[in-house]
């Protein structure tokens, strides 16, 4: 295993974190005499793989279900001081009820602290504003002075202009976030981040990363001689701001194509360079230079956009689509749109209204793209459509 400095928490990071939100029994607290022996007995299988290959960070949240839970029957029996725990809480409406809910983890964990405690989902203005006035940051020193959390920091999946403010309010020290080849808009927030000495953490870079794990052939063959999922590790790891990557694993071996990626670590840039103009390459003669040229830039945010259409995300999703068959990923993360509130916020191109769907086109009007993009979105909708997604923690 590898390790980085992680920012000013002086914490010796894995570059590879073991994420409990896959191998839990369920989505929410359930009685634990319905937890299966088998499942829990795979839950510390993967727990003890991740120690022995050097993955110490064990990550979770109190929104995993009975993930902290059954990480408590075994965490105890292990080195405490050789791990880096980390459980994720939301935004409270008081200092008490944040409290009331750290307890709860504590308690489910069986630990007396733990390394980093992030605030959960801060996704939008308002939930930054209500992090920072309402009394959960608040309780959060609280607890650094008590030493039940070491040093705090926050996960969003929100846009990029509000991942920014939240690393700009210099009220934590280390961030959750989404980076990753496919997706690079909050590199501004990563490098805001190096600045204010932040340890970076990259969520889920195999799954809403692209599905990476089950790619189509085509993104298979442009990645060769690596893997998809090696490709994206190393491609992110060549960046020395980013510290380590989230591997949801749901079982022992999960770990072990992330794990041999990283023999080619100290060679990271020249491993991803060939596959990145492969893409690139793939994807001009696809799509066209001037769509790839053009397409991301100067879009309006989801809520300031008639329809509440996330244009960025909808657009990519076509891109991947249509040039590297990356059809199962776009239907998965599209038709999570109208569901997903503020994790995956905006509406399907479908629920758009007439009177919407006019003043959508006057407000493209001056994008270079222009007058693609009216077909373009129709296009996304007729290609990725299909049954509406859950979250997985509203899939119960």
């Amino acid at each position: 295993m590898k390790y980085r400095r992680f920012g000013r928490t002086e914490l010796n990071m894995p570059v590879l974190s073991c994420g409990g939100m896959r191998y839990q029994h369920a989505w929410q607290d359930v009685d634990p005499a319905e937890i299966e022996a088998e499942g829990q007995q795979n839950l510390e299988a993967t727990i003890r793989r991740a120690l022995d290959l050097g993955i110490n960070h064990i990550e979770t949240a109190r929104g995993y279900g009975t993930s902290e839970y059954q990480l408590g029957k075994i965490l105890p029996s292990l080195p405490r001081d050789e791990m880096i725990v980390q459980t994720k809480i939301g935004p409270a409406d008081s200092e008490s009820h944040f409290m009331e809910t750290f307890e709860l983890s504590m308690q489910n964990l069986q630990l007396d602290h733990v390394d980093l405690l992030a605030v959960h989902g801060i996704n939008n203005a308002e939930l930054l504003e209500k992090t920072l006035t309402n009394g959960t940051i608040e309780a959060c020193r609280k607890l650094q002075k008590q030493g039940r959390a070491r040093h705090i920091g926050f996960s969003t999946h929100g846009d990029a202009d509000a991942v920014l403010k939240a690393v700009e309010s210099d009220a934590f020290d280390y961030v959750n976030l989404h980076w990753y080849y496919f997706d690079q808009r909050n590199w501004p927030a990563i490098e805001a981040a190096t600045q204010r000495d932040m340890g970076v953490f990259i969520i889920s870079p195999s799954d809403k990363g692209g599905k990476l794990y089950d790619p189509p052939q085509r993104l298979t063959d442009l990645c060769a001689p690596l893997t998809p999922m090696g490709f994206n590790d190393l491609f992110c790891l060549s960046r020395s701001q980013v510290h380590t990557l989230s591997i949801g694993a749901a079982r022992p071996s999960d770990f072990d194509a992330h794990v041999a990626a990283l023999t080619q670590l100290d060679q990271a840039q020249a491993a991803v360079a060939p596959v990145e103009a492969a893409i690139a390459q793939r994807l001009s003669h696809v799509m066209g230079e001037d769509w790839m040229t053009h397409w991301n830039h100067d879009l309006p945010v989801w809520h300031e956009t008639p329809g509440q259409v996330p244009l960025y995300h909808v657009l990519r999703l076509l891109t991947m689509a249509k040039g590297l068959d990356m059809v199962e990923f776009g239907k998965m993360r599209y038709n999570l749109l109208g569901s997903g509130d503020h994790w995956f916020a905006g509406q399907q191109v479908g629920q758009v209204t007439l009177d919407e769907w006019d003043e959508l086109c006057k407000k493209l009007a001056s994008h270079p793209l222009g007058e693609h993009l009216p077909a373009a979105l129709r296009e996304v909708h007729s290609l990725l459509r299909g049954e509406p997604k859950k979250r997985l923690s509203q899939a119960v």
